[in-house]
């Protein structure tokens, strides 16, 4: 991987991840249409994602404090296990688990044929429909405050659509918490801190198993992980400004016109689906 590839794909990762419109999907239509290759291959993807979890840490550390910290005197006794924000702390521990379980059960088709971009084409044009129906159907009667096991399990089996590329973690997400009611940004905050142990057990997973001389060296990986983070952490200041007073219905016509263009482009021959 070249260094102006990995300042791209850097600048990708971070302006795709956190909004409903899939970032592994956006890495891959740009690795194979403008260098020819798979971009570092999932494995690449999942090690860039933990520029933009850090992202999220650093932006929302005080929730994340507060969580941690009910979660652990709740343990102890010190705090009752109903309280709030320690029940959000198991609630985001269950909602993990499905893409655990998927992720290593599937690893081998998602690093390999689900990649295929007339998959990802299709993804991008079902869940763009999905998230316009979740939108426009959404109760947005609920809070986090309302979590309970059930939903908390429902978020998590949302999320782990997203090991499909196309699908977008925070869309799948977001959209399944506006189907169960809750509103906008209660639905987007969750699906952030949600993707925290899934993209950070992913991403070190990867690491640990790669080595300094694949793909060029670490320099261009570690140079995309810090733009991402610096362009994902202002891309989730924007994106929950933004959806506390919109909708999602410029996501949803830009998800369709990116999957009719990449429905055509592999139709004519000018981008290989694999």
């Amino acid at each position: 991987m070249s260094w102006l590839q990995s300042i791209v794909l850097g600048i990708v990762q971070g302006l795709t991840e956190f909004l409903p419109i899939s970032s592994s999907a956006h890495q891959l239509i740009v690795s194979r249409l403008f260098f020819r290759n798979d971009g570092g291959g999932a494995a690449f993807t999942a090690v860039t994602q933990l520029g933009t979890e850090a992202a999220v840490i650093v932006y929302f550390a005080r929730d994340i404090g507060t969580i941690l910290k009910h979660w652990f005197f709740s343990l102890t006794g010190k705090l009752p296990r109903g309280d709030p924000k320690a029940r959000e702390g198991w609630y985001v521990i269950l909602g993990t688990i499905p893409i655990g379980i998927l992720g290593l059960v599937f690893k081998d088709a998602i690093e390999g044929p689900a990649r295929n971009l007339w998959l990802t084409a299709s993804m991008l044009l079902i869940f763009a429909l999905v998230i316009a129906v979740a939108d426009s159907t959404a109760r947005q009667d609920k809070t986090l405050a309302d979590l309970n096991v059930k939903d908390g399990l429902f978020f998590g089996l949302w999320q782990a659509l997203s090991l499909i590329p196309g699908v977008s973690r925070s869309g799948g997400t977001i959209s399944g918490g506006l189907f169960m009611g809750y509103d906008r940004p209660s639905a987007a905050r969750y699906s952030f801190l949600l993707a925290i142990p899934a993209v950070l057990t992913s991403g070190l997973f990867e690491l640990k198993g790669a080595h300094a001389g694949d793909d060029g060296g670490w320099g261009p990986i570690i140079l995309a992980t810090v733009i991402s983070f610096v362009i994902g952490y202002a891309v989730i200041a924007w994106f929950l400004r933004w959806i506390s007073s919109h909708d999602f219905r410029p996501f949803v016509y830009y998800r369709i016109l990116l999957a009719v263009l990449l429905f055509v482009l592999l139709g004519v021959g000018a981008l290989s689906p694999t």
